[in-house]
């Protein structure tokens, strides 16, 4: 009876590791519109439906949770979660730390603000006050190129386009597939791109789906799954029902 007992209690064993093996903890901000954000409580956004389908692709049941973005990569390494699907920028600093995935999207760093700035060049902006999230790349290029400007930083996005609505900003940074979402909003409406699209080789314009350092396995698993749902239209069906245009 005890051999028995034991049988059934080492099988169990080893059906709850393999279930638990099969199984992804995805984080992502939940406050990144359209990319992520909650709605009624739930998680949505491009970042996880593409999520959603790459776990269907690799046959792995994911579980989902926000996590605000200054903790996000503090909680990969702390083992809190496996991947990030939260729109991250690819950064030396960053590399030293996780692992990237092959892109999924890519897009561009803009700042936007009434008509009276049409010059987005750190020299024209001086005294100007230019708000970001705390924690991006955008935020970091502010203090190294824009040393004239005042930066104001924000917790998340959404805190940063209330700074730009309530005039304690006279811009703002960020993303210009992001940004277009929030200039289709009525308060964003009032507010347009400023100059050109910035180009700088510290702001890069792919975004990666991450892992904690050493999970090649899991990478390769990844960018693997990002190749079948190109391929069979899935990922751009997710496309289409966020964006006019392709992101890819």
């Amino acid at each position: 009876m005890f051999r028995m007992f034991a049988l059934a209690l080492g099988l169990t064993l080893v059906l709850a590791s393999i279930s638990q093996a099969d199984s992804l903890r995805i984080a992502t901000e939940g406050a990144y519109p359209p990319f992520n954000f909650i709605e009624s409580g739930e998680l949505k956004g491009f970042d996880v439906d593409i999520a959603k389908a790459l776990c269907a692709k690799m046959q792995t049941e994911c579980t989902f949770q926000a996590v605000p973005w200054k903790e996000i990569i503090e909680g990969l390494e702390g083992d809190r979660y496996d991947l990030i699907v939260a729109s991250m920028a690819y950064t030396k600093e960053r590399a030293a730390r996780i692992d990237f995935s092959s892109p999924y999207y890519r897009s561009h760093s803009v700042l936007i603000g009434n008509e009276a700035f049409q010059d987005s060049a750190p020299d024209a902006l001086a005294g100007v006050r230019i708000a970001a999230e705390a924690g991006t790349i955008q935020a970091e290029y502010l203090k190294r190129a824009y040393t004239k400007s005042t930066i104001v930083l924000a917790d998340d996005q959404p805190a940063a386009q209330r700074l730009l609505i309530e005039k304690k900003a006279d811009l703002l940074i960020g993303d210009a597939i992001e940004l277009l979402t929030f200039m289709e909003t009525p308060q964003g409406g009032v507010f347009s791109y400023v100059g050109d699209p910035i180009s700088s080789d510290f702001l890069q314009s792919s975004a990666h789906i991450t892992a904690r350092k050493g999970k090649h396995a899991l990478i390769e698993r990844v960018n693997a799954a990002l190749k079948e749902i190109k391929l069979d239209g899935t990922y751009d069906r997710i496309n289409d029902a966020y964006f006019p245009f392709s992101i890819y």
